[in-house]
């Protein structure tokens, strides 16, 4: 079985919803006439047909052989909204999310989003996503309108979501300073995985990983540079006060408690995040259908490691399957 972790689903209407918003987010078109969503100006991802669309969506999955999508709204996912208007974008996706699954049951499952500026909404929303609708857990930004995950009004939420032994899908948003990103589309070539790699981080010196350890963390893009960085972070915490004032191990600790999707597609890499945290902390994923995704390559660079079968299935369902709510 061949579950894809790490793939973006939108409703119709919400590209509506954020055409109607005033705000940092706007549509253009790219040099070759492709609809393009800009934030600030910038590039920030190209809109293709099967965003949009199951039919393809599904026929893609036959042609590569992915049994099953997880689908999340991907960056800026509820957050091109303010406070209070996030309520009402996370129920309309997680709405169509439910009615969506309810047609094909057997091939997607759904990651929820969730109204995080508005605290005592989201902790509601969370309920009915995980009871009512089913989803499988939630999708969260690595910065929420530049606002760290760490800032003391999202906690309630991880409180919850400890205690409900929550799986959480770890997105990368544009860094909150996002101006040495406007060019080349650097936004999310190396801003993404920046972000990510600063959130986590943030996260673990916080204390965040040591308080809540029942909350299932999926990291995307293979983590960012978190891999390659755990032994400098585990420096960091050898060589300075600051970065034991909140936990009680070396953050590879923390950090190998992690999942990581294999949004990479590189042998190297997937090779080297097998060698330090294991198979039942990886699991695949493509960023289908985004120009930088791959449906193909997500299969194929697992397919080709040169790992035993059973470690494969473990990244291509079994990890997955292990740490999903309501499967």
């Amino acid at each position: 079985m061949k579950l894809d972790l790490h793939t973006h689903y939108y409703p119709a209407s919400y590209f509506e919803l954020i055409r109607r918003t005033p705000g940092e987010f706007s549509f253009g078109a790219d040099p070759t006439g492709r609809t393009i969503i800009r934030y600030q100006g910038a590039r920030f991802f190209g809109v293709t047909a099967p965003m949009t669309d199951p039919a393809q969506r599904l026929a893609d999955m036959d042609r590569v052989g992915i049994d099953v999508e997880v689908l999340s709204v991907s960056t800026p996912n509820v957050f091109f909204a303010e406070g209070a208007g996030q309520v009402e974008v996370a129920r309309i996706v997680n709405d169509a999310y439910a009615e969506l699954i309810a047609q094909h049951p057997a091939r997607f499952k759904g990651f929820a989003s969730i109204p995080m500026d508005a605290p005592d909404a989201a902790l509601a929303e969370l309920d009915r996503a995980l009871g009512s609708l089913k989803l499988n857990g939630v999708v969260l930004l690595s910065n929420i309108r530049g606002r760290a995950l760490t800032d003391p009004s999202y906690r309630p939420f991880f409180e919850e979501a400890n205690r409900r032994k929550l799986c959480i899908f770890l997105h990368p948003m544009i860094p909150a300073q996002a101006q040495s990103f406007n060019e080349y589309v650097l936004g999310p070539l190396v801003g993404f995985p920046f972000d990510t790699s600063l959130a986590v981080a943030r996260m673990c010196f916080h204390g965040m990983f040591r308080d809540f350890p029942d909350i299932r963390w999926v990291i995307g893009h293979l983590g960012g540079a978190i891999p390659y960085l755990m032994e400098r972070l585990d420096n960091g915490y050898r060589d300075f006060a600051e970065c034991r004032a909140r936990i009680d191990a070396l953050p590879s600790t923390y950090l190998k408690r992690l999942h990581y999707d294999t949004v990479s597609f590189s042998g190297p890499a997937l090779r080297m995040v097998r060698e330090l945290v294991g198979v039942d902390h990886m699991v695949m994923g493509s960023d289908y259908p985004h120009m930088l995704g791959s449906i193909v390559r997500a299969v194929t660079s697992i397919e080709g490691l040169d790992i035993p079968a059973g470690d494969k299935q473990a990244i291509f369902s079994g990890t997955a399957l292990r740490i999903l709510n309501n499967v």
